[in-house]
């Protein structure tokens, strides 16, 4: 009979145990737990940037969240977002010296956690999240008027998710802008207008400056394709790079036409497909153009079969759908759009969201 109660009490025990086991964490809760945000740069002289939100399954976006739920413009020009898991950050770009700030959020609800603001940040220009503890924000710094736009060098802002602080700041070369997160590294590149053609290699175990590499206009990286190479965009040609060695295996030349300017790079979910836009602007100084997308295995684009007969503002592919995201700018005076294709080119629908749409964060 003892032997009984025990073995019986062992089962109970294990049961429990399995059952507990066996519980998934609980789902995170907020209103902004999956879905798209679209960052709405605004009209930088009126400081009415904002982030608009909607579910996939709608056609009606919600505008300017952060204001909604914590009852506060973002005060500035937004420039970027990212999430981790727990947190997200705002790029808010202030027209007035000494007013830009990181805004940090909670990335379920939206509702302000912390702010960074100057001297620590000014003028930021692109956020990376590498992991639930630390992003990347690259900063041109204290500018000044033209023609000597770039008075010092760039940087990249370290952000401790843990303290919501910056915890170094590595210098890079002037006009530091968009970056990406590669095969454990983060590769920065340049704007255009800034005079320099470095790409930058930070290793992000060290956070130093691993390596400068010359190219032979201001770099653009776009990310790394199915087989683990980066491709960067430098002036109308692309390149394909070994990141072990950094040596250029393929260049693609995007146009010979001097007049267009390549840009809006995305990567396919399968990271076999490129796509791109190739603009340029008309008597009127409206830009025009098209979207192309080409194969990483191919060894040039076909021209003649524009995949999207439109350029747009901002381009993304949504990595849960696969859909392809163009962001349309009427004017700085008005709602943009996000309008939604398929990978062939045809259109889906399009969803109103707020000024200057320039580009979108999935979750």
């Amino acid at each position: 009979m003892k032997t009984r109660i025990i073995s019986a009490c062992a089962l109970v025990a294990a049961s429990i145990g399995t059952w507990s086991c066996n519980q998934s964490d609980p789902k995170p809760k907020g209103d902004y737990v999956q879905g798209v945000f679209v960052i709405n740069e605004g009209n930088f002289s009126s400081n009415n940037g904002s982030l608009a939100f909607f579910a996939r399954e709608n056609t009606t976006a919600e505008a300017d969240i952060f204001n909604i739920v914590n009852g506060q413009t973002l005060k500035g020009g937004i420039q970027g977002y990212a999430v981790s898991d727990e947190k997200g950050l705002i790029l808010v770009d202030n027209s007035a010296a000494g007013q830009d700030e990181i805004q940090i959020v909670d990335a379920n609800t939206m509702e302000s956690l912390a702010t960074i603001g100057s001297p620590d940040v000014e003028n930021p220009r692109n956020v990376v999240v590498v992991d639930d503890h630390t992003a990347y924000v690259s900063c041109w710094g204290t500018t000044g008027t033209y023609p000597n736009f770039f008075v010092s060098n760039g940087y990249i802002a370290v952000v401790d998710l843990a303290s919501n602080s910056i915890k170094k700041r590595i210098s890079v070369a002037k006009g530091a802008e968009n970056m990406v997160y590669a095969n454990g590294q983060l590769i920065v590149g340049t704007v255009d207008y800034s005079g320099v053609n470095t790409l930058t290699v930070i290793n992000t175990a060290t956070n130093e400056v691993a390596k400068e590499i010359s190219m032979i206009a201001a770099p653009n990286p776009i990310g790394a394709d199915a087989s683990g190479k980066l491709w960067v965009q430098a002036g109308l040609q692309v390149f394909q790079i070994d990141q072990a060695s950094w040596i250029n295996e393929k260049t693609i030349t995007l146009s010979t036409d001097a007049s267009k300017s390549a840009g809006n790079f995305a990567l396919s979910n399968d990271k076999q497909t490129i796509f791109f836009n190739l603009s340029y602007y008309d008597a009127n100084y409206v830009s025009q153009g098209q979207t192309y997308a080409f194969k990483v295995s191919d060894n040039a684009v076909d021209l003649s079969k524009p995949l999207i007969n439109r350029v747009f503002t901002g381009l993304a592919v949504d990595p849960l759908q696969g859909l392809i995201y163009g962001a349309v700018t009427p004017s700085y005076a008005q709602a943009g759009y996000a309008v939604r294709y398929r990978t062939d080119g045809s259109v889906v629908d399009s969803v109103k969201v707020g000024i200057a749409p320039t580009g979108f964060v999935f979750k």
